[in-house]
């Protein structure tokens, strides 16, 4: 096993997710140096073939990095005796399957704690643990609906619309590594793992944050607003003389530095746009009139203008663009990995910098089983026991 180092190298995560919200927690895991083993049913019974895309296209590659793979049939009773003899030595389990599955498996928080008093199990699912809902199967889009998201993005009277990312998987995922990491940070102090739980619905809602709470303290329910600040005028998309620029002159001083900058005068002093409430109740003429002047100078010349007056202004890129920025490179959101039969490409950085430590980086997802003798070896299991359990089709 190759040596690892970071933050979390002393933890080992037993992984059992699979699609996205649960690879987005146990990534968190991988990068910063636990030793992640992603269990998967061998190749001839794999029930969730497809499921996360291609294992060799750039979703499964991104998402799956730093960790090690083993095959094992969990539905088999010695598959699931092997899983439990891993748990003796683990940390943490991350699942995301529906919650009556674990259940049914034997590997709900009672029976591994009873295994291991000191494990953390994170479990992800759609609506929680229980409840109404429970049992439904999640997707990202529903609770994307369910959660109230579409109903605030999107053009003024477009109809619902759903965010360009899986947002609700993303931060189900990162509210259950973040619960987790709590959860490996009280065992310190007692001794004794917990379970912990996140889902798609919960986060999706908690990512709503100041609209929420605007319904939830003076009964304000938020419509969609476009490209334009929910409350804060003028922020937003306005067009240039190539392109279309992103502009944020919320508040009363930056509001003056951008009159000044625009030579818009007049707006300065117009009664009408002079609180940011009345900015933002007469939003249209406010930028109607912003866009009067930005239509004159392209994109960058603007960028360059507006920042250096403090008022917060940058481009809309495409993905491509994203990657070409020179301060995107500066802070390393790629990192190249080493794939033994796909070679070499580039994979998505993280977004945490530490002055200490750096995140792991160049190891490629594994193959499916790539590591199963490595890692058995490792927790005691004999090549004779190893060699009988391939045979039977339980790795």
């Amino acid at each position: 096993m190759t040596e690892r180092t970071g933050p979390l190298s002393r933890f080992t995560v037993l992984d059992l997710t699979r699609v996205r919200s649960g690879p987005t927690a146990v990534r968190q895991f991988a990068d910063w140096g636990a030793d992640v083993i992603k269990i998967e049913a061998p190749e001839k019974i794999d029930p969730s073939k497809g499921m996360g895309g291609s294992r060799d296209g750039p979703d499964f590659q991104n998402i799956h990095r730093n960790k090690r793979g083993i095959t094992l049939n969990m539905k088999d009773p010695d598959g699931l005796a092997v899983f439990k003899r891993l748990v003796e030595k683990a940390d943490v389990v991350v699942e995301n399957f529906r919650p009556d599955v674990k259940n049914r498996l034997g590997i709900d928080y009672q029976s591994l704690k009873a295994i291991n008093p000191g494990i953390v199990l994170a479990s992800i699912s759609g609506f929680g643990q229980d409840g109404p809902y429970a049992n439904r199967p999640g997707f990202d889009q529903i609770a994307q609906g369910m959660g109230g998201l579409m109903s605030i993005t999107g053009l003024p009277g477009q109809g619902p619309v759903r965010a360009g990312i899986p947002i609700a998987d993303l931060t189900a995922g990162l509210y259950a590594a973040l619960g987790t990491l709590m959860a490996l940070l009280e065992r310190e102090e007692t001794g004794h793992g917990q379970w912990v739980q996140s889902s798609l619905l919960s986060s999706q809602i908690a990512m709503l944050d100041f609209q929420a709470a605007r319904w939830l303290m003076k009964g304000e329910v938020a419509p969609q607003a476009g490209n334009n600040h929910p409350t804060s005028i003028p922020t937003g998309v306005f067009k240039t003389a190539d392109g279309h620029i992103n502009i944020a002159a919320a508040g009363d001083i930056i509001w003056e530095r951008l009159c000044k900058v625009l030579d818009l005068p007049d707006m300065a002093e117009n009664p009408d746009f002079a609180s940011g409430a009345d900015r933002s109740e007469n939003r249209d003429a406010v930028n109607a009139g912003i866009e009067k002047r930005t239509v004159g100078k392209t994109s960058a010349e603007w960028i360059d203008l507006l920042n250096e007056a403090g008022i917060p202004c940058g481009p809309i890129n495409s993905i491509d663009q994203v990657f070409d920025d020179e301060q995107v490179k500066h802070i390393g959101m790629k990192h190249l990995v080493e794939h033994p039969e796909l070679g070499k490409f580039n994979v998505l950085g993280q977004a945490i910098t530490m002055s200490r430590h750096k995140p792991r980086t160049g190891v490629a997802t594994p193959m499916r089983g790539q590591h199963t003798d490595e890692v058995l070896t490792e927790f005691g299991f004999g090549a004779e026991e190893i060699a009988d359990l391939r045979n039977r089709e339980v790795i």
